[in-house]
Parts: structure tokens; sequence; C-alpha cells
């Protein structure tokens, strides 16, 4: 008799991070494991693995998700005692995530029924535990359903219930599972989740504390979190090579850098600076011929950037990709990396004259301060665009412009104000001033560069940190503060972005 093939017996159990390829299981069984409640909406799964993706588990057996569970980082002091499952996850889009948080905050955990008491919401609960250890936050803390709570609801008050099932005289699937697990009961929330008939509506706050905690001095709660912005005001004007303009760009740079800035921003494709040397009269062949310098131009930028030990958004640049142009803004970052962002939107000047392809991908990028943006010029006359990458996390849109008059200026101007005011982000443009005379299709220049925040009590009056003269060569200096941001969301006059009507209306992002 041969021996036995063991691995016909074997039953795989993977727990990993949730894939979007995921998603549609991971909403079947939320409604398998919650019959009489909300699913979760793709629109939040997406959310989560874009702010989150680490924190978010599921258990697969050969091939099958069986377990899944949700989690964000925040500082939980920072919330009230009596929140509800709403306040804490933003309504389920977790955006309020905060990766310089404290505490681990679960938010579901669903087993499928025909795999319960497999232990698999525990092998969940242990993957929470180590992401916890990893991450060195201090707790994991919890809004745990009493769903058999409806049986005694007629005779025992709900902290005489969880009174019973903590002394073992009842038992509850979930807050008896979550002692077992090591969590500590802290208070019972009224109206923590609006769908839970089960829960009377009623929870139980539970914590676990991460004895493997190790305070650093690093994360402390801030007071402020300054960062300053140089807005270059670019003046366009005849050069005779690629090293006159990299003097130029050079005396920005360390201009923008003994003001000890955080970002220099140019503005947009002022590097049609260098046709004022190119002899071509052919608008379409001109911006052809430009692009030969994009490997120059990304050279100089690495250089200045790790020189001045300064971000720089470096404007935009036309760009050949596999026979298309493209209108790109790179971000420069001073440790020497780079990104970049398409422009999304084509103007009909743009597609007429110099044959622009768009971009299809609202970027967020990291930063030594924060998450940032850029979009660039026509892109910002989008709110959609704006809404994306605040959803994403941005906390600064950057917007490069270069326009022809003074109404193309305010519109661009007005519509940075408006999305500064719509997703409570800060907002800043530069733009190019002067005249290239010699180069068809860029005739003249107006601008007006400006850095604006939300409009209320905490911010300048206007809604304006500063801004330069008009049509002059000069630059704009300001502080924006991040922590101030971030507690104008929770507590300002108005807070339109947690305000927002998701019941009503989404925007719907595809990448």
């Amino acid at each position: 008799m041969s021996p036995l093939d063991m691995s016909k017996f074997e039953k795989k159990i993977i727990i990993r991070n949730i894939r979007h390829d995921d998603i549609e299981a991971i909403i079947e069984l939320s409604k398998l494991c919650f019959p009489n409640m909300e699913p979760w909406k793709r629109s939040h799964l997406y959310s989560h693995l874009e702010l989150f993706p680490e924190g978010q588990f599921c258990v697969e057996v050969d091939g099958e998700i069986i377990g899944s569970c949700a989690s964000l980082i925040i500082n939980f002091d920072e919330y009230d005692d009596q929140h509800t499952w709403d306040e804490i996850t933003d309504e389920g889009y977790i955006t309020n995530h905060d990766s310089e948080g404290y505490n681990l905050y679960g938010i579901e955990v669903a087993v499928h029924p025909d795999y319960r008491r497999m232990k698999i919401g525990r092998r969940l609960y242990e993957a929470r535990k180590e992401l916890a250890r990893e991450l060195n936050l201090k707790s994991i803390v919890i809004g745990g359903r009493i769903p058999n709570y409806r049986k005694y609801s007629a005779e025992l008050t709900p902290r005489q219930y969880v009174e019973e099932v903590m002394s073992h005289n009842v038992f509850d699937p979930v807050l008896t599972f979550q002692v077992m697990n090591g969590f500590t009961l802290k208070r019972v929330n009224r109206n923590y989740l609006v769908d839970d008939k089960a829960s009377m509506r009623y929870a139980t706050l539970m914590e676990w504390n991460n004895v493997d905690y190790r305070p650093t001095t690093k994360r402390h709660f801030k007071t402020s979190f300054p960062v300053r912005i140089c807005a270059i005001q670019y003046m366009m004007k005849k050069i005779n090579s690629f090293e006159e303009f990299a003097q130029q760009c050079e005396y920005y740079a360390d201009v923008g850098a003994s003001y000890n800035s955080d970002f220099v921003v140019f503005p947009e494709i002022f590097t049609t600076q260098l046709l004022s040397f190119i002899e071509e009269k052919s608008p379409s062949q001109a911006i052809r011929r430009l692009t030969d310098f994009t490997e120059d131009y990304i050279n100089l930028f690495i250089d200045l950037s790790i020189k001045y030990n300064v971000n720089i958004i470096g404007g935009s640049h036309f760009v050949e990709e596999e026979g298309k142009i493209y209108n790109i803004a790179y971000f420069f970052r001073r440790d020497g990396t780079v990104e970049k962002q398409y422009k999304i939107h084509i103007t009909p000047n743009e597609r007429r004259f110099w044959g622009i392809h768009g971009g299809d991908k609202v970027e967020v990028f990291d930063s030594d301060c924060g998450k940032i943006a850029i979009q660039i010029c026509y892109d910002i006359e989008f709110p959609e665009l704006a809404r994306i990458a605040t959803e994403k996390g941005a906390n600064i849109i950057f917007t490069p412009f270069c326009t022809d008059e003074r109404q193309g200026y305010l519109r661009v101007r007005y519509c940075a104000q408006a999305r500064a005011v719509e997703n409570q982000v800060y907002t800043m443009i530069a733009g190019t001033v002067g005249n290239l005379t010699h180069v068809e299709n860029m005739d003249i220049q107006y601008a007006q560069s400006g850095i604006f925040t939300p409009s209320d009590f905490a911010f300048p009056r206007d809604g304006v940190v500063g801004e330069c003269h008009p049509n002059i060569e000069t630059v704009v200096v300001g502080d924006v503060d991040l922590e101030l941001l971030r507690r104008h969301r929770k507590s300002g006059n108005v807070t339109q972005w947690r305000d927002r009507r998701k019941d009503l209306y989404k925007v719907q992002y595809d990448c």
C-alpha cells in the first residue's frame, strides 16, 4: 500500500492583507455575516485600501475568503467619550486615518457562519495585535456590539447586561469573545451603530494595551506643524542657452532655501522659455523639440533639490512618451527621489496648437511635510479632482499655472480658493509673467501667485496667507499649519469635509 497523499486532506488557512480583487468577496461576506445591517460599499473598501492597506486583513481557506477585519489609526484622546461608529470612521471611509496616531481602532470583524468556532476571529485579532506591535501603537480600541442584549433588554440595563456577561452569567458572542482575547471594558456607548438593532444600538468600548509599546520623543501632541511654501512668479524672457535657464532656476531655488522653505514651486510650462533660442515656427514641432530637454530638466532639478535641501514642485514640462506629448508636473523631493503628475484636463488651446494628451490618474505624494497633490492649471477648475486628492489624504494642493490674461488667471485663482474652502485644505498657485516675443503661441503672460487657506476664524481674514504683486518677477513666501488644519476639520465653524451628504452624492474615482 502506497503512503497516503496527505496534501488532499490539508486545508490551507492564510491570513493576509486584503487586496483590490478581494472587494466583491468582502462585500458578500459582510452581507452574509450581518444580514440586517448595511454591508460595506465598494467605495468604503477602496478608501480603506488607499489610506491604510496594512490595517485590513482577511482569512482565506482554499482560495475562499471566510473572515475579514478593518481598522484605522487615530489619536483616541481626540474623540468624544460617547462617539459613534460613523464619527470614528468618517461614515466608513476612514478618511480620518492618522498614520501618526497612537491607537489602532478596530471597526469590523466578520467570520463566515460555516467557519465559526474555528478560532478565525482569534486569528484576525492576533493579526491586529501584531500590527500594533510592529507600528509601536499604544493600544487597540474597539467598539463592540452586544448582539444578545435584545433578549435581555426588558430585564437588564445595558450596564447590568455587560456586568452579567463579564461575570460569565450570560453569554454574548461578541463581548465574551473580546474578553477572552484580552480586551478590558472602558465604557458603554449609546447610539453607536444606528442599524445594530440586535444590540439596541449600544456598544462596549474595549481596549487592549500593547505592553511592548515604547514611547518615542518624536511622537508628541503637536501645538503646530508649520510648513513654509515659496511660490515663484517666474519671468519669461528670452535666453540663449539651457545654461541661462538653469542659472535662473538655481537663483530661485537658492531664494526659497534662504527663507528655509519646505517647498519651492515653479509655474506651469515655464520650460517653454527654452524655445526662445530654438529656431522653429511651427508650435507643434517646437514642443516636440522642447521634449529633447527632458532629461536635462530632470537632472537639473534633482541636483537643485538636493543641493538646497528643499522640496521642489518643478512647474510642468512637455514630455514625449510613446509618441504622445503630455504636460507633466514633477515633484523633486529633497532626498533625491522624484514623482510626477500628468495634467488630466487639456485646454482647447493646448490641444489645438500643441496636440497635448491628458493623463488619467490623480496622484497624492508623501513628503516630509505630509501628503500633497499637484493639479496643473486647468485641473484646479474641476472640483472632483481636489475632492479625490483630499480623500487620498492631501493637505496641500499645489497648482502651477500659465495664463495669458486676467480672466484666465482669475479662473485659476477663484477655483483654487474654492477648493480650499470646499475640502478644508491649503492651496497655492504659481504662475508665469513676462513675454516670449520670439515664441509662437506663448505671447503674453498674466499672474498673481498666492497661497490660500479655508475661510474661518483660525486662518487669515481673507483666506490668503500671501500673494505676489501682479505681473512682476518676484516670490511669495508663507507658512501654513497642518495641525491647525487638522483641528479645523474637526471643530471649525463649518465642517464641509465632514458634512458631505454621502447618502445623496459621491465622487466615483475609477483608477
